[in-house]
C-alpha cells in the first residue's frame, strides 16, 4: 500500500502567501520561499503553488517566483494558475516544477489535458477541480472559484482521467478555510468514479480530519491554514496518523 501523503498548498497573490474562508477575504500568510523551506523541512510529501489570480487577471503564473521556491526544496512541487498553453507548462516543468496543476484551461478547452499529458506524461499532469453544492450536486467552478460553469464534478473528473490527467486536486468551495472538515460525500463521490489518485482539499481543521479523509480512500490531503497559522505541524499530523493505522512517511 502507498504512503498517504501530506501536502502544504501555497496560494500566492502577488507574491504572497495568502488564505481566506470559500476563497473570499484573503489575508497575508506569508513569504512563499519561507514557507516552502519550512515546509519541507517538517516533512511535507509534496507541496503545491497556486498563483489563484492568475487565471482571473488573465496573465501567466509567475515563473520566477516558482524557480526560487524549487530552488529549496528537495520534495515533488506541483505549480498552477495561469497556465495558458502547453509552453506555459513547459516553462513552469523547466523551471524546477514536478508536476503542472490546470483548472480553467482544463475546463474551457478539454483537449489541452490529452496535449499536456502527450507531451509531459500523464504523471506530470494533475487537473485541479473546484467545487461547490448547489441544487444538490456539485458544480465545478473556473476562475479562482469566481466562475461556475454548469459541469458536474464527478463527470468531470471521469472526463480529466479519461483525457489523460494522472491526478485529481479536489477542493470542496464550500469547506475551503472553515476548519470544518473535508468534504467526504464530495471526495468519496469522486474517489468512486476514478482510478487515478484524487488529492482531498478544503476544510482541514484537525488531526482528525485527516484520518477522516484518508479511511474513505483519499490518496493525499492537502491543506494550508493549519499549517501557516502554526496550530499544527505536519510530523505531528503525520504521527497522530501513524498510530491510528495509517501507513505515512516519517
Amino acid at each position: 500500500m502507498l504512503a498517504k501523503r501530506i501536502i502544504p498548498c501555497l496560494d500566492v497573490d502577488k507574491g504572497k502567501v495568502v488564505k481566506g474562508v470559500k476563497f473570499k477575504e484573503l489575508k497575508n500568510a506569508g513569504d512563499p520561499v519561507e514557507l516552502a523551506t519550512l515546509y519541507s523541512s517538517e516533512g511535507a510529501d509534496e507541496l503545491v503553488f497556486l498563483d489563484i489570480s492568475a487565471s482571473l487577471e488573465n496573465r501567466s503564473t509567475v515563473i520566477s517566483l516558482s524557480k526560487e521556491v524549487a530552488k529549496v526544496l528537495d520534495i515533488p512541487f506541483t505549480v498552477g494558475g495561469g497556465i495558458r498553453s502547453v509552453d506555459d507548462a513547459r516553462e513552469i516543468l523547466r523551471n524546477g516544477a514536478d508536476k503542472i496543476s490546470i483548472n480553467t484551461l482544463a475546463v474551457k478547452n478539454p483537449n489541452s489535458i490529452n496535449e499536456l499529458a502527450s507531451e509531459f506524461g500523464s504523471q506530470a499532469v494533475v487537473v485541479a477541480i473546484d467545487a461547490k453544492f448547489k441544487n444538490g450536486s456539485y458544480e465545478v467552478f473556473i476562475y479562482g472559484g469566481t466562475s461556475p460553469t454548469g459541469i458536474d464534478a464527478v463527470a468531470w473528473a471521469k472526463e480529466a482521467e479519461a483525457r489523460g490527467a494522472g491526478e485529481i486536486l479536489l477542493t470542496s468551495i464550500d469547506r475551503d478555510g472553515t476548519k470544518q472538515g473535508y468534504d467526504l460525500n464530495l471526495t468519496k463521490m469522486v474517489l468512486d468514479a476514478v482510478s487515478i489518485p484524487v488529492i482531498a482539499s478544503g476544510g482541514a481543521g484537525s488531526p482528525l480530519h485527516f484520518l477522516e479523509v484518508f479511511r474513505i480512500g483519499a490518496d493525499a490531503a492537502l491543506a494550508a491554514g493549519i499549517f501557516h497559522r502554526g496550530e499544527y505541524r505536519i510530523r505531528e499530523i503525520k504521527e497522530f496518523l501513524k498510530k491510528e493505522g495509517v501507513q505515512v512517511r516519517l
